[in-house]
């Protein structure tokens, strides 16, 4: 294997059998014992030989050393050749952020060189540290500390060697950590190195995906050292509608955490917020307010969701262990404002009153955790599991245009913990949306007189996910400047020359309320005269399925697999128009086209019902990983569907 040379050079330190040389090396300003400088400059590379790359990796280098009380360090070491300027610009300015509440930042060393060693700049030129400021937009407020450097001399050809240490001196949970490490990275890599040193007896667990070479193992001085080393690791350029990191075949990635279960974590968390789920009097007497006027006991459950969701502002709080602990209810309604935990934590107390039971569920927003590695780590969201006759109703309080009984699309297929006061855990994956249950629809119904001009009533109505854009357009009520504005668009938009009126909208936060907007469209050009013809324009959007599939063609073969969902995503779209014709006028009716695939459906209709013209285009996405020998079959439905090009309709006189 050709990572051994590598191996020998920069691992010796870890080598089976090595007595005191078991253990990882220190890494400190003065440097690193284990690697030769000189050696990793000289594996520098002819710019010309990587015309799409901006830099290579000459050392990618990782060395922890961890307690097992999850104290400890963690040093990284990145030698980046540059090849490119738009990498210099980058590379000229460095950042480093670090938690002052919990650990120890420390630059060993910053410096520019040539490949022959000849120093550049042996420091940053500036360098400074603040806080990291809250947003006023969307306020976070974390104890958070940034490092700023820098650089002088970074220019293409020159290499920027780095390394900085954290040392983790108490951990949110007593015992808990963990680490990725990504051999395949977004560049070319000569000489990767991942190092754990950790007490013997210590049985980490760990995930290892795609790996190409094997791990070794070495014991001294009563310390365990796993190493993960290798040699001249190709760039794995990205490809269109490939999926996330942890369903990509092609990447190597390594993940080591805790020993433990998710039930740990669970019980750790319960201990945090247990006492954070008494009602009080004042929360009895407002959710008393909050539900007087509902009719059924599923009204004033929808009535306390609408109240936390909507009426406690999100601001998130993440200072000290308010990381990971909610504050009371109390402090909540005091303050009017909580973040995910905060509000969860409310809506469960909240609904306690009112008989319910519910529980907080712990869940990463839009990642993918390993929940074969567990670690409080993998959480950064938190929402509410309400108990139901027929199982859990999931909701998620932060996202205050999300009716009850769905969830936002980052919290659909996730993994997630349901946590109950007794520190009990439950396993779940929330439930996805069908992609006929998040659905757009849009209808075109009218006139066209004999002069071609159009009058009709347009609209469009939204399901699921993709009720939330209507919503969000319509939280705060149009003035009459924005409603004109508002008309004038999507009248233009339909046929020139039109003019728009009688807008009908609905209030967004009302979860009662059907998403829907309609509004007319009068004296629109729809046609075009060309002797005893009329020309319809239509709206003709196959060119992008043509394009989608000559991009693909064009970067074959395909090496990573497809994730469906990136195609068109879950999502349903329908379009409909009924146009009503003058006597005797007849549409010469182009063909309908149907395609269907593992990526999803597409159906289009053209047919004539008196004087109706009626046209329908309907496209389904789906989800899954898909493996790339489907490439094939993707390219054939994109060229399928680019078959429905109708940019007009011809249309007859008798």
């Amino acid at each position: 294997m050709r990572a051994l040379g590598w191996v020998a050079l920069v691992v010796g330190a870890v080598v089976i059998g090595s007595g005191a040389h078991g253990q990882a090396p220190r890494i400190t300003e003065r440097g690193d014992p284990s690697v030769r400088d000189d050696t990793i400059y000289r594996l520098a590379v002819d710019s010309a030989a990587y015309p799409e790359q901006a830099t290579v990796l000459l050392l990618d280098d990782g060395v922890m050393r961890i307690e097992a009380d999850g104290r400890g360090t963690r040093t990284w070491r990145q030698v980046t050749q540059v090849l490119r300027e738009r990498a210099a610009r980058v590379l000229r300015e460095r950042s480093f952020t670090y938690n002052p509440d919990l650990e120890k930042l420390t630059i060993n060393w910053i410096r520019v060189v040539r490949p022959d060693g000849t120093v550049i700049s042996d420091k940053p030129a500036q360098m400074q540290e603040t806080a990291v400021p809250a947003s006023l937009v969307n306020p976070v407020y974390v104890n958070r500390k940034v490092i700023r450097a820098s650089l002088s001399g970074v220019a293409p050809g020159t290499i920027v060697d780095m390394s900085w240490t954290v040392e983790q001196r108490t951990p949110f949970r007593p015992g808990d950590f963990y680490q990725g490490w990504r051999v395949t990275a977004g560049t070319t890599v000569r000489r990767s190195r991942f190092l754990v040193d950790v007490p013997e007896g210590l049985m980490l667990r760990i995930a290892e995906h795609n790996l190409n070479f094997a791990r070794r193992e070495s014991r001294a001085d009563h310390r365990t050292v796993y190493a993960w080393a290798t040699a001249d690791v190709p760039w794995v350029k990205s490809e269109i509608y490939a999926p996330p990191a942890d369903s990509n075949d092609l990447g190597m990635f390594v993940a080591v955490s805790t020993p433990g279960h998710w039930s740990d974590v669970g019980r750790w968390y319960a201990g945090l917020a247990r006492d954070r789920l008494q009602a009080t009097a004042r929360l009895r007497d407002t959710v008393a307010r909050v539900v007087a006027h509902a009719a059924t006991h599923e009204d004033s459950i929808k009535a306390v969701h609408r109240w936390v969701a909507q009426d406690i502002r999100y601001v998130s709080v993440s200072l000290g262990l308010g990381g990971y602990q909610p504050r009371s209810p109390e402090v909540v309604l005091s303050s009017g404002f909580g973040d995910c935990k905060d509000k969860a934590t409310l809506l469960v107390a909240a609904l306690g009153v009112i008989g319910v039971e519910a529980y907080p569920v712990l869940i990463n927003f839009g990642g993918r955790p390993d929940r074969d590695l567990p670690t409080i780590g993998a959480f950064n969201h938190e929402i509410a599991a309400i108990k139901q006759a027929s199982g859990y109703e999931l909701v998620d309080p932060t996202s205050e245009l999300t009716p009850l009984g769905t969830l936002p699309f980052p919290d659909e297929g996730q993994f997630a913990l349901v946590v109950h006061p007794d520190g009990q855990t439950e396993e779940i994956t929330t439930p996805p949306d069908p992609a006929d249950g998040n659905e757009t629809s849009g209808h075109l119904a009218g006139v066209i007189d004999s002069s071609g001009t159009f009058s009709g009533r347009a609209e469009i109505r939204g399901r699921g996910i993709a009720a939330m854009a209507l919503r969000t357009m319509t939280v705060q009520r149009m003035d009459s400047t924005q409603r004109a504005a508002f008309l004038r668009v999507v009248a233009a938009g339909a046929f020139p020359g039109a003019t728009g009126d009688s807008l009908v909208t609905f209030d967004g936060k009302d979860l009662k309320a059907e998403p829907r907007v309609s509004y007319v469209i009068r004296n629109g050009q729809a046609t075009q005269r060309s002797g005893t013809t009329d020309i319809l324009i239509w709206h003709d959007a196959s060119a992008r399925w043509g394009r989608a599939a000559d991009e693909l063609e064009a970067h074959m073969p395909r090496r990573m697999p497809i994730d469906a969902a990136r195609v068109i995503g879950p999502v349903t779209t329908v379009e409909d128009a009924r146009i009503t014709l003058p006597v005797g006028w007849r549409a010469r009716l182009p063909a309908g086209v149907t395609a269907t695939s593992a990526f999803g459906t597409y159906e289009s209709t053209y047919r004539q019902e008196g004087r109706d013209l009626i046209i329908t285009r309907r496209t389904s996405g789906a989800r899954g990983i898909v493996s790339k020998d489907h490439i094939g079959e993707l390219i054939a439905w994109f060229r399928a569907m680019a078959k429905d090009r109708v940019p007009f309709i011809v249309i007859d006189h008798s």
